[in-house]
């Protein structure tokens, strides 16, 4: 077991790892206490039942430069296998504005072969690897050090399996020939948007039902207030305040530290002066803002007249579907999209890209009345009308 902590040795392994078709990688990190997330260690494995497998550990080797993982990001002869790749990337994106290419994501590829939604590592390396995990260092505190045998076991471990987990998907996929929807869900992991978070438009994250202007107003600028602090500071957006302080605020609007101090919500994080100061500014800017400036609530989706009687059509054409192509229901259409879709919405993700091949394309010629479905025991046929 060999453990990387100078960047000469990091860049022998990525050196060595550009010579691969594949490099299989995972990540430890924190993040209860801090917004961005702590790197804590890195896993890497090369290809084969022996081959080369390293922790690359920034704790220890705090003035290890991360560029030669990153120039190994941007080789794109060598694929770089993750698992539920998103918390991940987001930390090297972060910290390199870099993402791996070309990626692979098995969690994806997984759902896409059959295996259900947001399929596990641990369910993949029984049915797959054959294998089972040791679980006991799973809720592990991976800033300490020195990492105990069974640490750094349970970490390679994340790694090695994954290599035959993605040699079994990869030809999975070359025989269904689905690559391309797995290409089209990895688009979406690999978007910057996708971690950017504006303070401006911070507040669409907050759950509210009152469509009032002057409310989501206050809203805006509190959770603007919130996030610019968060990020800024470098600590959860809940250590400041969590929605159901801000939107208690957003109603009462205090106007000074008295009025704040009635809070019933605000924990008392949020009432030290630094935070406080910048509450009562929010408040006071989001009441001054101009009509013509305050934030429109997306009222379209409830004002959407769905025919039920087509909206349980679709859901059968999609049960039966997604038991035909042994994709979980949900990776193709949610019931929201269902209900939009039997309303006469057509700018639907279900109705785009793969998911259009797979079930929109039907589910348009359903609502045109060009197919009808039938049933023969337990299975549901479709029909051209």
């Amino acid at each position: 077991m060999r453990t990387i902590t100078t960047t000469e040795d990091l860049a022998a392994f990525c050196e060595a790892a550009k010579a691969a078709p594949y490099v299989t990688i995972d990540t430890e990190f924190l993040r209860e206490r801090t917004y961005w997330s702590k790197l804590c260690l890195i896993q890497m494995a090369l290809p084969g039942k022996e081959g080369d497998a390293v922790l690359v550990d920034p704790i220890l080797g705090q003035d290890m430069s991360m560029e030669p993982l990153y120039d190994l990001f941007r080789h794109k002869a060598t694929v770089k296998v993750f698992h539920a790749a998103r918390q991940d990337l987001e930390i090297f994106f972060v910290e390199g504005k870099v993402f791996p290419e070309p990626l692979f994501d098995t969690q994806v590829a997984a759902m896409v072969c059959g295996f259900g939604e947001q399929v596990g590592y641990e369910t993949l390396v029984k049915k797959i690897a054959k294998e089972n995990l040791d679980k006991t260092s799973r809720f592990t505190d991976w800033s300490r050090r020195p990492l105990t045998q069974a640490q750094s076991e349970y970490a390679l471990a994340d790694v090695t399996h994954l290599r035959v987990i993605y040699e079994w998907l990869a030809k999975q996929l070359d025989k269904n020939g689905r690559h391309a929807w797995v290409d089209e869900e990895l688009a979406l992991l690999t978007d910057p948007a996708t971690y950017t978070v504006l303070p401006g438009e911070a507040w669409q994250r907050v759950k509210t039902r009152t469509t009032s202007g002057r409310f989501l107003a206050v809203v805006k600028e509190l959770a603007r207030f919130r996030e610019e602090y968060a990020q800024g500071n470098n600590v959860p957006r809940s250590r400041v305040m969590k929605d159901d302080a801000l939107l208690e605020l957003a109603s009462t609007r205090p106007a000074s530290m008295e009025e704040l101090g009635k809070s019933r919500l605000l924990q008392r994080e949020g009432r030290k002066a630094e935070i406080a100061e910048g509450i009562l500014a929010a408040i006071k800017s989001g009441l001054e803002m101009r009509p013509e400036d305050m934030p429109k609530p997306d009222l379209a989706r409830e004002q959407l007249q769905v025919n039920p009687a087509l909206a349980d059509l679709l859901r059968v054409l999609l049960k039966a579907k997604s038991e035909s192509l042994g994709v979980a229901p949900r990776l193709i259409a949610s019931a929201s999209e269902l209900d939009a879709i039997a309303a006469g919405e057509r700018n639907v993700d279900a109705l785009k890209g793969w998911r259009a091949e797979a079930f929109g394309e039907d589910a348009m010629r359903l609502c045109r009345g060009e197919i009808a479905l039938s049933a023969k025991g337990s299975e549901v046929r479709v029909v051209r009308v």
